[in-house]
């Protein structure tokens, strides 16, 4: 069972973030804000530090304040498209995951500009990153050596392990024994 997030959620979350942790809520915030007439980031920042507010919920602020990114206004599959858009070759890997990843048991499918995470209800178990020519595959494998098609992993430091596709037969039952055992040990 898979369920597909994108920015949503994250501004969601930090908005919950900003109430729990201050009693007042993001119009609340949005209005105190243009009260002030904070004209540039580092000043609202600033600002914001002096009442406590840091973090993911500072960050939503400011955005509220200067405007959102693009991607952070596109579904997730308008983030997993852009991705594919001019490496179209490498899709047909990425699905074959996906599909795979959903068979697992309970996984979130987190889209971002230019990475997927795969995310048990703990936490990330492996990240999708298209490369020019090839997708390579993050497994956070606790105590696991690299060797074989496990290569160290410059994707994240809590994915320290990565396997490099080129071709939708790399997606075979070793791989899927990989996705797999990285799914058990972080649920």
């Amino acid at each position: 069972m898979a369920q597909t997030r994108d920015w949503k959620e994250m501004k969601d979350m930090s908005a919950r973030l900003l109430e729990e942790r201050t009693g007042e809520n993001l119009d609340t915030w949005n209005q105190r804000i243009k009260g002030e007439a904070l004209n540039d980031e580092k000043s609202l920042r600033a600002w914001l530090t002096l009442q406590g507010v840091t973090g993911y919920a500072q960050t939503l602020l400011v955005m509220e304040r200067f405007g959102y990114p693009e991607f952070f206004l596109a579904s997730a599959d308008e983030l997993i498209d852009g991705q594919y858009a001019d490496r179209p070759q490498l899709r047909p890997i990425f699905d074959l995951i996906i599909d795979a990843a959903a068979g697992l048991g309970e996984v979130v499918i987190q889209a971002r500009k230019t990475y997927v995470s795969l995310v048990t209800p703990r936490r990330t178990f492996a990240r999708i990153q298209a490369t020019k020519d090839c997708l390579q595959l993050g497994l956070r494998l606790e105590g696991q050596a690299p060797g074989g098609r496990l290569e160290p992993s410059k994707i994240h430091e809590s994915m320290r392990l990565q396997i490099s596709l080129a071709a939708p037969d790399e997606v075979d039952s070793e791989l899927l024994g990989w996705l797999q055992r990285a799914y058990d040990q972080n649920s």
